[in-house]
């Protein structure tokens, strides 16, 4: 397997989603690494008025990350769990159309049109494309129901990830797609549900151990769905 991480000019790496909690973990983590000769940070406000749910936005800041690229790591660790105020839906009763559509913008549609503008920013070669997905976005996992917009939109990303790193490894069989599921870990988004988790990741705790599940990763057809022990979910 050749491995980016152990390159001898080192890698470059670009997380998207730098403002919540496991995009800092992300970033902090990679300038620590001597390995990672250069960490190009995404959010609202580091940025070029990067709007996840405005296409021409992350166009635009695409266009403007190319300066420091080409990237041999790109993490959008971008997602919503809680949608205008509104937590996960525990009923069909419960079900929100303009809430559900929200959900697919902000985790499936939105971060597809950023894989669609990053996508060329990736190096030939060993590179890796991770994104944040979640347990519950595991259709065959799915033995308690409820969280129907967030379960799904999930499950959308995931499809289009999969679909998208079968396209992209026509051009570069070396290319690594993945979803990553990095744990409930302790952020605005998971505090509303926290008090009932058996164990809650600090957001370096989580990183740390996607970092190493995605230095064991190899190259191989299609996306793979891992979580922050370097072990395989179910699609």
């Amino acid at each position: 397997m050749t491995d980016l991480f152990e390159s001898a000019t080192g890698f470059r790496a670009l997380v998207i989603g730098a403002g919540g909690a496991i995009g800092q973990a992300f970033v902090s983590a990679l300038q620590q690494d001597p390995r990672c000769v250069h960490v190009e940070p995404v959010s609202r406000s580091q940025g070029h008025g990067f709007d996840l749910l405005d296409e021409p936005s992350v166009a635009a800041q695409a266009r403007a990350s190319a300066a420091a690229g080409p990237y041999q790591l790109i993490v959008d660790a971008t997602g919503a769990l809680t949608i205008d105020g509104v937590g996960p839906e525990k009923s069909l009763a419960a079900l929100q159309p303009d809430l559900l559509a929200k959900a697919f913008a902000l985790n499936a549609i939105g971060p597809v049109m950023v894989l669609r503008h990053f996508a060329p920013l990736l190096a030939a070669g060993p590179s890796i494309y991770a994104k944040l997905s979640a347990r519950v976005g595991s259709i065959s996992d799915n033995h308690k129901g409820g969280w129907y917009g967030y379960r799904a939109s999930k499950a959308a990303m995931n499809m289009l990830l999969q679909t998208a790193a079968i396209e992209l490894q026509r051009k570069n069989a070396q290319l690594r797609v993945v979803a990553l599921q990095p744990g409930t870990v302790r952020s605005e988004l998971s505090r509303p549900f926290a008090a009932g988790v058996s164990k809650l990741l600090e957001p370096a705790e989580s990183v740390a151990g996607m970092l190493a599940a995605l230095h064991g990763l190899e190259a191989r057809s299609g996306a793979h769905f891992v979580d922050y022990q370097g072990q395989e979910v179910p699609w």
